[in-house]
């Protein structure tokens, strides 16, 4: 896992880490983690981002909750800025994100983010700085397990817990036979119940990762090739 020690982080010049952490620290501690949900979902997002030639590409696609019909899509392409340095993922590619939010016509009642939420060191990934922001309930999904220790197996999934103090921060979740498990944790306003029933419903057989992932990373992938040429 990550190391803790920020003297071993890699940091541009001029950049003060500490006041990076202390963002963290209060977004974190705005995080709501039980369901904030409308009694009726309508439309679910799925947002991702990518980078190419030194620009960063925030695409969100929004689908219909259940036939997973995409009913808008919005990218953004902007110059890279922040550089890459763990655990601080949010900073490179929030911006991106909530400029790509707000060109949306169909608003989404909750948002699938391709990164981590709570199950992050600072309890503050991409899905939970964008939720908080937004104030916006978010699910983080993961292909890479960043911080916690996998508990016993449960049916298909595995709670993910934080070896500092014992609290469960998101789940393994093995979607597909065969296949390794997605990282699942919450993001804001959602409990880690919903957050994997969700994840688990908007998964269709046969593949690993849920459609508004899938939808959203394909458009970042066609804008990132659009960007290259």
């Amino acid at each position: 896992m990550y190391s803790l020690d920020d003297r071993r982080v890699k940091v541009p010049k001029n950049f003060d880490i500490s006041k990076a952490r202390k963002a963290q620290q209060l977004i974190a501690s705005k995080t709501i983690e039980v369901d904030e949900l409308p009694r009726q979902l309508t439309y679910i997002a799925g947002a991702d981002a990518a980078f190419r030639k030194g620009r960063v590409i925030g695409a969100i696609v929004v689908l219909r909750y259940r036939d997973w019909k995409a009913a808008e899509e919005s990218s953004v392409v902007l110059e890279e800025r922040f550089p890459y340095i763990p655990t601080l993922l949010s900073f490179r590619e929030a911006p991106v994100i909530f400029a790509a939010f707000s060109k949306l016509k169909v608003k989404p009642q909750l948002m699938f983010i391709d990164g981590q939420g709570l199950a992050h060191p600072y309890r503050c990934g991409l899905a939970t700085h964008i939720g908080v922001v937004l104030d916006l309930p978010t699910i983080g999904v993961a292909k890479k397990r960043l911080w916690g220790e996998e508990g016993a197996l449960e049916g298909n999934r595995a709670p993910l817990i934080d070896p500092r103090d014992g609290k469960v921060i998101g789940a393994a979740v093995w979607t597909k036979k065969g296949s390794r498990p997605v990282y699942v944790s919450i993001g804001h306003k959602i409990s880690l119940e919903t957050a994997v029933r969700l994840v688990l419903e908007a998964t269709l057989p046969g593949k690993r990762l849920p459609e508004p992932i899938l939808a959203a990373h394909a458009l970042a992938s066609k804008m990132a090739k659009e960007v290259a040429e």
